[in-house]
């Protein structure tokens, strides 16, 4: 799988045309487990949209790939993060991240509804645990030196209320292949959990990178797909 493509090409009108298709979708489908979860129509509506349900679904299946979207990559071998359960496009379990970033740090404002609850009217403790692990390691990747995480500990200070919440990330040191990070996430009340993140630099990347500075090459257009 590649982590990362050292690559002057852009594709991004490509991408912006296939994001404005699948968007649409995914919050269409995102509606419909919302919704799923909150429903009180009756019986006989129930049955309608389950065989209506069941229609979509048939017609979907009739073209789907056999690998997962994970190593689905463009045509310039960039992987695209679609199917990631965090921010994945297409992904409509995916909360809605909207972030910001600069180097080794992170902000995302998301938007976490019933299908994420796990305490009555607060967000399942691990949702609240992929998100952190997902905003630290993208402060973590935006110092160009990706990592998989190696350890993550949460700290649960007080329930995350379902609603709009705010997730910080940051990176504290680095040291040869490891990245130390850390990050929490706010609430209206402050503060509900906060985490600590060792992320180890893949071994297929420290061999490109180790394999362009022997050819006495620039790293440039690095692009990094958590």
């Amino acid at each position: 799988m590649n982590w990362f493509t050292i690559d002057d090409e852009s594709d991004d009108e490509s991408l912006n045309r296939e994001i404005q298709m699948w968007a649409p979708y995914t919050q269409a489908v995102r509606d419909l487990i919302d919704v799923s979860v909150r429903t009180t129509v009756d019986e006989d509506e129930i049955i309608a949209a389950t065989a209506q349900i069941e229609e979509i679904v048939a017609r979907l299946r009739k073209e789907q790939m056999t690998a997962t979207l994970g190593v689905a990559h463009q045509p310039a071998g960039r992987r695209r993060p679609w199917g990631n359960p965090v921010i994945g496009v297409r992904n409509p379990m995916a909360p809605t991240l909207t972030t910001t970033s600069s180097e080794g740090r992170v902000e995302s404002d998301f938007h976490c509804g019933a299908a994420f609850e796990g305490p009555p009217g607060l967000v399942h403790g691990g949702v609240v645990s992929m998100v952190l692990d997902q905003v630290l390691g993208h402060a973590v990747g935006t110092t160009g030196r990706p990592g998989m995480t190696g350890t993550l500990t949460i700290v649960y200070r007080q329930g995350t209320p379902l609603g709009d919440l705010r997730c910080e990330a940051w990176v504290e040191r680095q040291e040869g292949v490891k990245t130390w990070a850390k990050g929490h996430i706010i609430g209206p009340n402050g503060v509900t959990a906060e985490a600590e993140g060792v992320f180890i630099l893949p071994r297929r990347v420290r061999e490109a990178l180790a394999a362009a500075e022997a050819g006495g090459e620039p790293i440039r257009g690095l692009r990094i797909f958590e």
